[in-house]
């Protein structure tokens, strides 16, 4: 009699076990391929930091309104993708890529897709400032691309780790509803009522 209870209890805190694995699995992210392919378009990304942005402001200059920004007309646009560029397209997605944290691959999609359409902003108000100003330069172009393309990745993981939530989910209710029917079947039997 002693060992059915404890035989329960293993059982109880092998479900725990098995529950908890779940839900850190559940969390967590796996790019694959698109991990290279991120780190990459990170890379590029930073590298268009020391690239002229317009004239003579490279990206560090858009950053910190430096004097060469100020004399190549950045807007506000530009200053903003290029911050948000660097916090969501740099940070956010080299946290995600070490960490595999779901949470940070969402914050890197989100960020980068609103950096691409501010990048977007940015490119048109280079090419409409006034005559005197530069249009934009070879690192502008080249940290829109990679935000796009970074947007895109991001989508595709973020996308395909939700199925797999689901999937998780669905497994643990269907366990969940197994179990609180064999619950209510041992504590009320399984006999039919009887036909009138």
């Amino acid at each position: 009699m002693s060992e059915e209870p404890r035989r329960d209890d293993d059982f109880d805190h092998l479900r725990e076990d098995i529950e908890a694995a779940e839900r850190r699995i559940a969390r967590e992210i796996d790019p694959g391929p698109r991990a290279l392919a991120i780190a990459i378009f990170v890379f590029a990304l930073l590298t268009t930091l020391v690239l002229p942005h317009a004239g003579d402001a490279r990206g560090l200059d858009v950053l910190v309104g430096s004097d060469a920004a100020h004399a190549s007309g950045i807007a506000l646009p530009h200053r903003v993708f290029a911050w948000l560029a660097l916090v969501f397209g740099g940070g956010f997605s080299i946290l995600a890529l070490l960490t595999r944290r779901w949470a940070l691959a969402w914050i890197a999609l989100a960020g980068s897709t609103v950096a691409s359409f501010l990048g977007l902003l940015a490119v048109w108000s280079r090419q409409t400032a006034a005559s005197q100003y530069p249009g934009p330069g070879i690192g502008l172009l080249i940290a829109w691309f990679a935000m796009i393309l970074l947007a895109y990745h991001w989508a595709r993981v973020v996308a395909a780790r939700s199925a797999l939530q689901l999937a998780t989910e669905e497994h643990r209710r269907r366990l969940t509803a197994e179990r609180d029917r064999k619950g209510l079947l041992d504590r009320f039997g399984d006999d039919e009522p009887p036909a009138s």
